[in-house]
């Protein structure tokens, strides 16, 4: 399910990553030239640390326009949604399709906000139990918690009931757990545990490594993927049937192979103010063409588990990643420019 890189790609995207860091070089412009000149833009992002790095991949394109970029708002989704419907902000990098598709609706949906790009593709999520407590037990399907014997295994607090580390509230995951427990018939036997998530999955990876049984949720692009590889440490578990709340019910969660792991595989796109896309052609251009593949946020977000994780880390891994794909990212910025010349 996540990506497996060869060494040689592992070490590229380290070197790509700003191991390896140095300044991007602009292009030569005359300052009438630049399109954003004047107009300041509003960045938010969830509390998420680590979606640090492709907000600030798009701050970076917006700067070389000429935008006034001002620091990051952190907001939950709901709110953030909200405010960029208002103009209180201007763009999220981080905006989950389907999973968010409540939070578009009721913010004003298409007449009020913009999401027609696919900045990065293949955004996984699921419920993942230790590999070796699924290969002992034969467990392959989150229904086998229905038998009190089954969720005893992962009790962690004695209360007889399986504790699944889960999504926080405001992130839309929580709701798909939510509505999943009931349609699974999964209330008497599991408890979903929710606080903060980095708190949470630390606490699940120690107790792993202690060789205790764990039953998490998470999603990919993220670092846990790395720490608990699946296949390796950890296997994925299938739903009964495909079951989403709001804007998802009757979506099929089903994989081309047949697997069910609950939730759909979502497009990351880059949500932005309608007003302000219609008014701005260039930006338009700009997020619609801008892409940043999940293996690269994988290993940004694997740099910054194991310690680079600093403002000033996140702004060399920025600055890296652009300068190993500086002919894109130069495209990205002379294609937004002619937009907003035509």
């Amino acid at each position: 399910m996540t990506s497996i890189l060869s060494s040689t790609t592992r070490r590229g995207l380290l070197v790509a990553l700003g191991l390896a860091a140095a300044a991007v070089a602009a292009p030569a412009l005359a300052a009438g030239e630049l399109p954003g000149q004047g107009v300041v833009v509003q960045p938010l992002k969830s509390t998420i640390a680590e979606e640090t790095f492709q907000t600030e991949i798009v701050m970076k394109a917006l700067e070389k326009l000429g935008y006034d970029v001002q620091p990051i708002k952190e907001v939950d989704y709901p709110a953030a949604h909200l405010a960029i419907a208002s103009g209180d902000g201007t763009f999220l990098a981080d905006h989950w399709d389907p999973l968010h598709n409540d939070y578009y609706k009721n913010a004003g949906g298409d007449a009020k906000l913009w999401r027609d790009n696919a900045y990065s593709t293949g955004a996984l999520q699921g419920y993942l139990i230790d590999k070796k407590t699924a290969d002992q037990y034969h467990i392959t399907n989150i229904e086998q918690f229905k038998d009190p014997k089954i969720a005893q295994l992962f009790d962690t607090d004695g209360d007889g009931k399986a504790d699944l580390t889960g999504c926080n509230p405001g992130w839309g995951c929580e709701r798909v757990i939510e509505h999943q427990l009931d349609a699974y018939g999964l209330r008497g036997t599991v408890t979903h545990v929710q606080g903060n998530y980095s708190a949470l999955i630390a606490d699940t990876i120690a107790r792993y490594q202690q060789g205790q049984p764990i039953f998490y949720y998470t999603w990919t692009p993220y670092w846990v993927s790395n720490v608990l590889v699946p296949g390796r440490d950890v296997t994925w578990l299938q739903v009964p049937f495909s079951s989403l709340p709001g804007e998802q019910k009757g979506i099929d969660t089903r994989l081309p192979g047949g697997q069910n792991y609950g939730f759909v595989v979502n497009t990351q796109r880059i949500l932005a103010n309608r007003a302000f896309v219609d008014a701005h052609p260039d930006v338009k251009k700009l997020f619609s063409e801008m892409k940043l593949p999940v293996a690269d946020i994988n290993a940004q977000n694997k740099a910054m588990h194991d310690g680079a994780n600093k403002p000033a880390d996140i702004a060399r891994h920025v600055d890296g990643w652009i300068k190993a794909h500086q002919k894109t990212f130069d495209q990205w910025i002379a294609d937004a420019r002619a937009a907003a010349k035509s």
